[in-house]
């Protein structure tokens, strides 16, 4: 367990995929807060710029890269990126996603592959990237990777239709557990957060334009509210450091409840 209680992830180097924005940044901002280096990748332009803002508010080093999280070579260029501006990474967390609200009976194939291409391989793709690279450098310091999946791996949370996301993240779960049994040995341990809503900047925006099903949510979570980011920030560098090292292969839900009832 680490020494520091202030900063547990001390001169660690975090990797935050679908850091530009939203809980993804929310994430990056508590990796830093909790004293490591931190890489955003994401597809969007606006990661440097990201990067950048996250380092003068936190004065940790940080690096923003663009990447596509399904394509090999470019996450493999994104690696290379963060450990010639960071060094090699010993956090990961997989926050890149994306959802589909169209009913089933209008999904296209096409759409619903898109979904689970980026929510499923692009978890595979970057965590093996990760994992390969931590067993080639052989320190023998411990890593953590932390991917994020959704109370929708675990219950249909109405009214919107997303059977492609629920059905994505319900396979993050099952990767997070079969990728830490496996890389246990390694000394990689494995976890997941599973969200339920929280009130991020992109959130807010729905719920700015969709006032009634907003009402809808908070009604169904006997917390009363969604969650504020700062309280994912808490669990994620609970799982990435290693004050949690006795938890492997679990996807905890952080959900007010919701999933309860």
């Amino acid at each position: 367990m680490s020494g520091n209680t202030t900063q547990p992830l001390l001169n660690r180097v975090a990797v935050v995929t679908g850091g530009a924005r939203g809980l993804g940044y929310a994430m990056a901002e508590a990796l830093a807060a909790a004293g490591a280096g931190v890489a955003l990748l994401d597809r969007l332009d606006a990661v440097g710029d990201a990067a950048t803002t996250l380092q003068s508010a936190s004065g940790r080093r940080c690096v923003g890269v663009t990447v596509d999280v399904t394509d090999e070579q470019s996450v493999a260029a994104a690696f290379d990126a963060v450990a010639e501006g960071l060094g090699v990474a010993d956090v990961l967390v997989n926050s890149a996603g994306i959802t589909l609200g169209t009913p089933l009976i209008d999904t296209a194939p096409g759409d619903w592959r898109r979904v689970l291409d980026v929510n499923v391989t692009g978890t595979f793709v970057t965590s093996r990237e990760f994992a390969r690279r931590h067993i080639d450098a052989a320190r023998g310091n411990p890593a953590s990777l932390v991917n994020v999946s959704s109370m929708s791996a675990f219950a249909v949370n109405i009214p919107q239709t997303q059977a492609a996301y629920n059905t994505s993240k319900a396979a993050v779960s099952m990767f997070t557990k079969s990728a830490a049994i496996e890389w246990w040995p390694h000394g990689i341990r494995v976890n997941a957060i599973a969200p339920g809503y929280f009130a991020s900047d992109m959130t807010r925006d729905f719920v700015a334009e969709n006032p009634e099903m907003a009402e809808d949510w908070v009604r169904r979570i006997p917390a009363g509210r969604m969650g504020e980011p700062g309280e994912l920030g808490d669990l994620l560098v609970y799982l990435a450091s290693e004050r949690s090292s006795y938890v492997i292969g679990q996807s905890i839900l952080i959900d007010g409840g919701y999933t309860s009832v």
